[in-house]
């Protein structure tokens, strides 16, 4: 074997091992072939593999568990850092039809005493008068209008949200958790998350806009229980 030949052939085998390593069928500029289309059905498919298996709460009036609920805002301080503030000691109470759900509601009161943004200097910088002014205005509410199903375990809650006195319609994109019988307490339970975004300057709270940002994101947990008979 010539010397041109000995470097030519490690050349050929790897030309030749790429070539068996390509998909037996490529597509060309000139290829017709209809590309694979996804149907309703692969999308709910697809859906209930994220989701599991569809959840069918009990119908009835839940109570709000406060140690189980969370109520998170957050949002951009002048580009450096995204803190948060959180809203406890909630209570509130949701009715769910399982039969239809466009029936079901919520009602939630979030006492400003309750407010937290994981520091006492900051924590009254919060409930003073350049943000929810607590000491006039101790609570907000959302009490929802309108409950809608997007999907599997999944609604849109419309309802009107009010601070400082002031009420703006919000809607709160929710995921049912998980229904069933709450293995402690043994009542009928539910827990779901929620998110929405809202524009604080809407409720009066917009001090140093748009430096600290307008926009708020919110998310909230929860767990709720039906009342068992005494």
């Amino acid at each position: 074997m010539t010397a041109s030949a000995r470097l030519l052939l490690p050349l050929a085998l790897a030309v030749a091992i790429t070539g068996c390593s390509q998909p037996t069928s490529v597509a060309t500029e000139d290829d017709t072939t209809a590309p694979t289309v996804s149907t309703p059905a692969d999308e709910v498919a697809v859906e209930e593999h994220a989701l599991g298996e569809v959840i069918h709460p009990a119908s009835g009036t839940y109570t709000l568990d406060p140690a189980h609920t969370v109520v998170l805002a957050q949002w951009n301080h002048m580009g450096y850092s995204n803190p948060s503030a959180h809203f406890g000691n909630v209570t509130g109470t949701l009715v769910y039809d399982d039969a239809d759900v466009s029936k079901s509601s919520v009602q939630v009161t979030l006492p400003l005493s309750g407010l937290s943004g994981f520091s006492d200097k900051f924590d009254e910088h919060l409930r003073g008068v350049d943000f929810f002014d607590a000491a006039k205005f101790p609570v907000a509410s959302f009490k929802s209008t309108r409950v809608v199903s997007t999907g599997i375990n999944t609604l849109d809650v419309t309802g009107d949200l009010t601070i400082k006195d002031i009420t703006h319609p919000v809607t709160l994109a929710v995921i049912l958790n998980g229904a069933g019988e709450h293995p402690m307490s043994k009542a009928p339970s539910i827990g779901f998350d929620a998110t929405a975004r809202i524009k604080r300057s809407d409720f009066g709270v917009g001090a140093y806009a748009p430096k600290v940002s307008d926009e708020v994101n919110l998310h909230i947990t929860t767990e709720a229980s039906i009342a068992k008979a005494p």
